[in-house]
């Protein structure tokens, strides 16, 4: 389970720190895609399975449908954990997510998400300052 916000940097080579308390869950490695709202998701290989099967039995007739797929699908690359706990970000990613040095890793349940730390800081302020009405929205899901 990945849950909480970190902060690391992002070398010239594109290698990115995983928090220590995520490599063991990625130890066998796993997949970055690109993600919504300009960030990259990072997933263990066995929920990718489980996105991947979901997006491949949506229907192809549907414009929206094969948007989206393309999107997670086309755009994701597996990555490893070295022995000094990075993982590569390609540079096709890092320009999609517009990472720079100072990268936001934050964990969501059965993902992390990657994000060039201003971009996380604007959207965090956003998000925290419609929490009221957010929750309200949620409350009629039943949440």
């Amino acid at each position: 389970m990945f849950i909480g916000e970190y902060n690391h940097s992002l070398d010239a080579k594109g290698r990115l720190a995983v928090p220590r308390k995520f490599r063991d869950d990625l130890s066998m490695g796993g997949v970055v895609t690109k993600g919504l709202d300009k960030c990259l998701w990072i997933y263990t290989y066995e929920e990718w399975k489980k996105i991947a099967t979901k997006l491949s039995s949506l229907p192809i007739s549907q414009t929206n449908t094969r948007a989206f797929a393309r999107l997670m699908l086309a755009g994701a690359m597996d990555v490893n954990v070295d022995k000094q706990g990075r993982v590569m970000i390609p540079e096709y990613l890092r320009e999609y997510a517009g990472l720079g040095k100072k990268v936001v890793v934050a964990g969501l349940f059965d993902r992390l998400e990657l994000w060039n730390e201003s971009t996380w800081e604007e959207y965090k302020a956003k998000t925290e300052a419609e929490a009221d009405t957010i929750a309200e929205q949620l409350s009629e899901l039943g949440v």
